[in-house]
């Protein structure tokens, strides 16, 4: 049975400064519902995720602020910092952990900079949103065995450009065998998940 993470619900004391904020990170509004008594349910996905954020009035008992440590994955934690700061989004500098793991909670056992050897999973930064609900960005840059992973693209344009240059190597391939490719899904495939940086 698939159990598949579809929404981290966040609570928040003010609802449109909260979306503000939400938008101006880059997020994508998915909806935003309003029903009786102050009921409203706002939604937004972090680009490239399959998982949303909700934020509303009358959806969760949790105190505003309250939740605390909800990891978004970058492939480029520098270039990722330098878009939010841009963005006007207050963010801690790059950061591993002393031990070379995981991060500990709150500052405890930092070090300023990404990590040494730029290991996947082991450079960080983190940012609050208005409320103090805080977020970590990790940089993976390889994905551990079993986890599953999928191309994703900010645009028509982008996949186009992929495609069209799946079709340019696959033209090549072709004329390099001398007859055309009877399995050419499958080496478009493979060809486009090794240009996304995919390992399976």
């Amino acid at each position: 049975m698939d159990l598949k993470l579809e929404i981290v619900v966040l609570p928040v004391t003010d609802v449109d400064r909260a979306k503000e904020f939400y938008t101006r990170l880059g997020f994508r509004e998915d909806i935003d519902f309003a029903g009786p008594d102050g009921f409203r349910v706002v939604q937004f996905t972090p680009p490239g995720s399959t998982a949303s954020i909700t934020i509303g009035s009358g959806i969760t008992d949790a105190t505003p602020g309250s939740a605390q440590g909800v990891h978004l994955v970058v492939d480029d934690i520098d270039a990722a910092r330098a878009k939010l700061v841009a963005r006007g989004i207050e963010v801690s500098e790059v950061f591993h952990d002393a031990d070379g793991a995981f991060h500990h909670a709150g500052d405890r056992n930092r070090v300023a900079g990404p990590d040494p050897e730029r290991k996947s999973y082991a450079s960080f930064l983190s940012f609050q949103d208005p409320d103090g609900n805080g977020f970590v960005l990790q940089e993976v840059t390889s994905r551990m065995p079993g986890r599953i992973s999928h191309v994703v693209y900010d645009s028509r344009e982008q996949l186009t450009a992929a495609l069209r240059d799946a079709s340019d190597a696959h033209g090549r391939y072709e004329a390099e065998l001398g007859h055309e490719d009877p399995d050419w899904p499958t080496w478009y495939a493979d060809h486009m998940a090794r240009a996304a940086g995919l390992d399976n």
